[in-house]
C-alpha cells in the first residue's frame, strides 16, 4: 500500500510541472476583405501573436487560392481556373490540377444528388442572366424567353470529367459553370482541415456567412454562431447554435443579394426547375457535422430552391439538421435541428 501511494505521489509530482508549463491561450482574430467578394473573419486561440499571425496567414493562402481556383469572371497568370475551364472546355477538354479536379468531381457526384439537381454547378448559363441582371445599372428581371433558353444548358451530365487525364469537357457547347453556391463553403471546409493538420486546435472561420468551428474554446466550452433573422433587425438573430469540432452553419436567404422591380424583390437563388428566384422560404439555415466534408453550403442553396416537403425527405435521408423560415416569420424544423 505504501508503495502504492508512494508511486501516486510521484506521478502527481511528475505531472505537476507539465500543468504548471502549460501555455496561456490568448484570443486572436483575422479580418480580410478581398475574398470570395466578401467579409471573412477568423479568429480563435493560440499561445502568442506570433503563434497566431502564422496561422492566419496560412489560412487566408489557402482561401485566396482556392478564391483564384474557382473565379468564373478573371483569369490569373500560372493557374488554370474556371474561367479559363468556361473559356475552352467546348471546345477541347481542358486540363486542370488536383485541387480544381477533385473539387468539380465532388459537386458532379455529390453535391448534385444530395440536393436532389437543386445546386447545379452546370446552371452557369441561367445564373449569368441574373447576375448580369442584378448587377445593371437598372436592375431588372431577364427576358422570360432568355432563361426558357438558358434551361436548355444546365444538364450536369454534359460536364464531362475524364479521371484518367484529369480533364473537364463540356458536351454541350452552350454550357457554364457557376460554383457560387458551392465554392465558398468547399474551400472553409479545407482550408479548416489544413489548419487543423498544422496544429490550430481552437478557431472560428467566419466567410461571408459561411461559419466553421476548429475545436473548441479552451476548456472545452463549444463555439457558438446565430441564426440570423431573415425578417428584420429586431432581434438581429432568432437562435444561438452551438458547433462541435468539424461543425459548419450556413443560411441562405432572400435578404442578402437581391434586387427589387415593380414592388417585387428578385433574390439571388434560382429555382431551376423555373429559371426564376426561388419563392419558398425567406431563409435556410443548415448545421452540417463533420463527417458531410463542406456540404452545408451546397445544402442551403439547395434547400432554399426546393419545395420544403422535399427538402425534410432529403433532411432525414441524409442526417442533416435545417430550419426553415418562412414569410409569416414562422418555422419549421428537421428532426435533427437543436431545440
Amino acid at each position: 500500500m505504501k508503495r502504492c501511494l508512494a508511486a501516486l505521489a510521484l506521478a502527481v509530482l511528475l505531472c505537476l510541472p507539465l500543468t504548471a508549463c502549460q501555455k496561456q491561450q490568448n484570443l486572436y482574430s483575422a479580418t480580410w476583405f478581398d475574398l470570395f467578394d466578401t467579409v471573412a473573419i477568423v479568429q480563435g486561440y493560440a499561445a502568442g501573436q506570433d503563434e497566431w499571425n502564422a496561422q492566419a496567414a496560412a489560412v487566408q493562402e489557402d482561401l485566396s487560392r482556392y478564391n483564384e481556383l474557382f473565379d468564373i469572371y478573371n483569369h490569373y497568370d500560372d493557374v488554370v481556373n474556371l474561367y479559363d475551364v468556361n473559356a475552352g472546355a467546348a471546345a477541347a477538354p481542358v486540363a486542370v490540377d488536383d485541387e480544381l479536379y477533385a473539387f468539380l468531381r465532388w459537386c458532379k457526384d455529390t453535391v448534385y444528388p444530395a440536393t436532389d439537381g437543386a445546386t447545379n454547378i452546370a446552371a452557369g448559363a441561367v445564373l449569368r442572366l441574373w447576375h448580369d441582371a442584378r448587377e445593371s445599372d437598372s436592375p431588372a428581371p431577364p427576358d422570360a424567353e432568355a432563361i426558357a433558353a438558358a434551361l436548355e444548358h444546365i444538364d450536369i451530365e454534359n460536364l464531362v470529367l475524364d479521371d484518367d487525364a484529369q480533364t473537364v469537357y463540356f458536351a454541350d457547347p452552350a454550357m457554364t459553370l457557376d460554383v457560387g453556391a458551392v465554392g465558398k463553403g468547399y474551400a472553409v471546409e479545407q482550408a479548416a482541415q489544413a489548419a487543423q493538420a498544422r496544429g490550430l486546435t481552437s478557431a472560428l472561420l467566419n466567410i461571408g456567412g459561411n461559419v466553421r468551428a476548429i475545436g473548441t474554446k479552451p476548456g472545452g466550452k463549444l463555439w457558438t454562431a446565430g441564426v440570423e433573422n431573415p425578417w428584420g433587425d429586431d432581434p438581429a438573430y432568432i437562435q444561438a447554435v452551438e458547433l462541435a469540432d468539424g461543425d459548419s452553419l450556413v443560411i441562405s436567404g432572400d435578404y442578402q443579394r437581391y434586387f427589387e422591380y415593380g414592388g417585387v424583390r428578385y433574390a439571388h437563388l434560382i429555382d431551376l426547375t423555373t429559371g426564376w428566384p426561388a419563392r419558398y422560404v425567406s431563409s435556410v439555415a443548415v448545421l452540417a457535422h463533420a463527417d458531410t466534408g463542406g456540404l452545408a453550403d451546397a445544402l442551403s442553396t439547395g434547400l432554399f430552391c426546393l419545395p420544403e416537403s422535399t427538402g425534410q425527405t432529403l433532411a432525414a435521408q441524409n442526417h442533416y439538421a435545417v430550419l426553415w423560415m418562412h414569410p409569416d416569420e414562422t418555422t419549421q424544423k428537421s428532426n435533427d435541428w437543436p431545440q
